[in-house]
């Protein structure tokens, strides 16, 4: 066995924390060790600059305070739980990572993809995700489901055309690397998501078995 880093990336409303615990009881029926963890956050300081994050707030935050938030929650992640658990040969399945910065802050905010690299390298090295499972959906539909959950965080309070360059973003960067990102339809009912997730679990195995 060796460690696998799958990561679960989609706008508001995709799913992605539903459909995580499915592939993990999945991979877990198999005899996969798996590793729930999400950004940010993920360690209990990341946790608190998650919520510097999300928080309404009647001070503005900068974009580039936002990204750099962003990173030093994931530096610590990094630190304390994913690469510890990539080395004990574990399936970390992750809400969100990377890829999210270059939707949300590099889409929505319209920072340059270059600074955002800077720091990707800077903190992960070499690190990537193995795979990248995209739940793409409809802006429209997506707001219509993060609505019906309550209140709203602070992302959540963004535009329609903020998370139409979130989702595009998203969309292109699956496109220009197919070989780690497998696009997954969230529109559909809950069934044939999982559906969908189960086609895609023979890949998993074997990836996660070396």
């Amino acid at each position: 066995m060796t460690g696998l880093f799958i990561t679960l990336e989609g706008p508001e409303g995709a799913g992605k924390s539903t459909n995580r615990e499915y592939l993990a009881e999945r991979l877990r029926a198999r005899g996969i060790d798996v590793l729930l963890s999400r950004e940010p956050g993920g360690t209990p300081l990341a946790e608190r600059i998650r919520e510097l994050l999300l928080a309404p707030s009647d001070e503005s935050m900068a974009a580039d305070t936002e990204l750099l938030l962003v990173f030093a929650a994931r530096a610590q992640h990094l630190a304390e739980v994913i690469r510890p658990a990539l080395a004990r040969g574990t399936v970390v399945l992750c809400d969100r990572f990377t890829d999210a910065t270059y939707a949300y802050q590099g889409g929505g905010r319209g920072l340059s993809e270059a600074r955002i690299a800077v720091l990707e390298n800077f903190v992960q090295g070499e690190l990537r995700p193995d795979l990248t499972l995209v739940f793409d959906l409809p802006v429209e539909v997506g707001l219509a489901r993060a609505a019906a959950r309550g209140r709203l965080d602070r992302f959540e309070q963004e535009g329609r055309d903020f998370f139409e360059s979130v989702r595009q973003a998203y969309l292109r960067r699956a496109t220009a690397e197919p070989a780690r990102y497998r696009v997954v339809d969230a529109a559909q009912p809950l069934a044939g998501v999982q559906q969908s997730l189960d086609a895609l679990l023979p890949e998993l195995l074997e990836l996660a078995r070396g």
